[in-house]
């Protein structure tokens, strides 16, 4: 019996979505799926700090700070060492205000990519009338010349920068934002406390790509290369395929997590394990199971798990990408 060219089209069709239906480790679609590109209503995605308090810190208040206290005209001084609990010896200001540095510029050579909105939440330290202080390196000062040819502060030939939301002396709200942003040791490498560092202490953490913690409330969760939370968000799709309903401003919120090689994870369950491209221009981003993942800028310091529960649709990932404290539907 010959078959239609009508017949022969639904079985190839058919044959297509049960194979990204395997792919993507899904025994059978959603209930309701969304149009790709849709994006999340303001209230889905959550206020910073909404979320549940992690064991290594409360919830952010997501209040702005006081303008003066981190104001690009503000001396460096002289500048000091502090202990800050669960991050270790940081450098501060002239005001005790803590410095930070940006995984994405570059220390050799020198090199900020901080700038426009940017450089109002982080300004730049001047580099004019810094001074070394007891317990810093002067070797290790040196200035970057910016964009609009002022003079930034370097650390070890990283840039410094202030935190706008740190308005007291001793705040380090801005360690981990993003999971890009981290105080600096007195040494210019990222201040990230003891539990991860060397058998001499001091060095830098040296973690997979994507891992796994057992956390307190939550069990075992997903974590970044820094130790920071890995969310999945509700309204994104992972059949047929990975589409992330979360753009815009939503995305300043919850940072994606770029594409991570499997050779590069502990812990992490491999099938569904794929990059996918973004409709929004943003690029490639990371799943599990085919779920989109990513941080919460909330979070402040590994361990926290301030973006769990936010809106009812933002929670914590376990290593086969399961919600954490959610059902699927």
């Amino acid at each position: 019996m010959k078959t239609s060219w009508r017949s022969a089209s639904l079985v190839a069709s058919a044959a297509a979505v049960l194979a990204l239906t395997t792919a993507c480790g899904q025994d059978s679609p959603p209930a309701a799926s969304q149009n790709v590109g849709a994006t999340a209503a303001p209230g889905d995605y959550g206020s910073i700090g909404s979320g549940t308090a992690g064991a290594a810190g409360g919830a952010a208040t997501g209040q702005p700070a006081a303008p003066s206290a981190s104001s690009p005209s503000n001396p460096a001084g002289k500048l000091s060492v502090s202990t800050a609990e669960k991050v270790g010896k940081v450098v501060t200001d002239s005001l005790g205000l803590t410095l930070y540095r940006f995984d994405q510029d570059t220390e050799q050579p020198p090199k900020s990519n901080c700038d426009g909105d940017c450089a109002k939440t982080w300004p730049p330290v001047p580099a004019d009338d810094a001074e070394a202080g007891e317990g810093i390196d002067k070797a290790l000062l040196g200035s970057v010349t910016r964009a609009d040819g002022t003079k930034q502060l370097t650390v070890g030939g990283w840039p410094a920068y202030r935190y706008a939301k740190d308005v007291n002396a001793g705040d380090v709200k801005g360690q981990g934002v993003g999971g890009k942003w981290y105080a600096l040791a007195p040494d210019g490498k990222k201040a990230q406390g003891g539990a991860e560092a060397g058998a001499e202490g001091g060095g830098e953490a040296v973690q997979a790509g994507l891992s796994t913690r057992n956390d307190a409330k939550l069990g075992e969760i997903v974590v970044d290369k820094n130790g920071m939370t890995v969310y999945r968000f509700k309204k994104d799709e992972a059949w047929p395929k990975p589409v992330s309903n979360c753009s815009g401003e939503c995305l300043e919120k919850w940072p994606l997590v770029e594409p991570v090689d499997f050779a590069d994870t502990k812990g992490i369950q491999k099938k569904g394990y794929m990059i996918f491209d973004r409709t929004d221009g943003k690029g490639k981003q990371q799943t599990i199971n085919c779920s989109p993942i990513y941080t919460f800028a909330g979070d402040k310091a590994p361990g926290d798990i301030n973006g769990q529960g936010v809106g009812g649709t933002w929670f914590a990932v376990r290593p086969d990408g399961k919600l954490v404290g959610a059902s699927e539907k």
